[in-house]
């Protein structure tokens, strides 16, 4: 069973998409949050699987929110954190990167199918990231119009023993490539691609695809406009 919290300002946004996804089989709700202080609050005492986190919030953002909710499970191995889906509206929100950077694992739009909200929700819980390439390349287009001074690795250890062909694939992750898109261009098996991503994850100490997007970009592995 995969248990949700739910946090938005916005009545019928948070009750919505509460009564769709308690209508799921296999997900529970385990809250309905008003506010990122009410969020937090909720998560460390239901402690869900997955948080819906608007990023617009009063008392506290969702930004601010997520950090202090993995912060909680900082240096825990025996304590999962909680996966954290950002909600935001159609025009890509001026802080959903900041969100990627804080350790969400990706964002959904508000106005998103009902279909499409319980598929990310299932994603994020099976712990991977909801970033489409084409979300990624406007990612890669908000960053290009950051100062360039902003460019110091934050998500990971700043040298890791990539090899040759790991460093080719992260460079093609951070451009926004799918994973079968990756294997076309460098014509290997689809497989091999998602076991590259996997070592990649590891040896960076990375959470998930969405935070090698950010350390490929932040560390100067992958220069803007390239």
């Amino acid at each position: 069973m995969i248990s949700c919290l739910i946090a938005d300002d916005q009545a019928m946004v948070r009750e919505g998409f509460g009564a769709l996804l308690a209508a799921q089989p296999g997900i529970a709700v385990a809250g309905l949050a008003a506010d990122g202080a009410e969020a937090v609050r909720l998560a460390r005492q239901t402690r869900p699987d997955v948080v819906l986190m608007d990023v617009r919030m009063p008392v506290l953002d969702g930004l601010q929110a997520t950090r202090e909710l993995l912060a909680d499970h900082a240096g825990h191995a025996d304590r999962e954190a909680p996966k954290v889906l950002m909600l935001t509206t159609f025009d890509l929100d001026e802080y959903v990167y900041e969100a990627l950077r804080a350790g969400a694992s990706g964002f959904l739009l508000k106005d998103a199918p009902a279909a499409e909200l319980v598929h990310a929700v299932r994603v994020v819980a099976a712990g991977d990231a909801l970033l489409a390439p084409s979300v990624t390349r406007r990612l890669i287009a908000d960053f290009t119009k950051r100062p360039r001074a902003r460019a110091t690795a934050t998500v990971g250890p700043p040298h890791s023993p990539l090899t040759p062909r790991e460093e080719e694939v992260l460079t093609l992750i951070a451009r926004g490539l799918s994973n079968a898109e990756i294997s076309d261009t460098l014509v290997i098996a689809e497989q091999t691609t998602k076991t590259h991503v996997g070592r990649i994850l590891m040896k960076l100490q990375l959470r998930d695809r969405a935070q090698a997007v950010v350390f490929a970009y932040e560390s100067g592995l992958v220069t803007p406009g390239e």
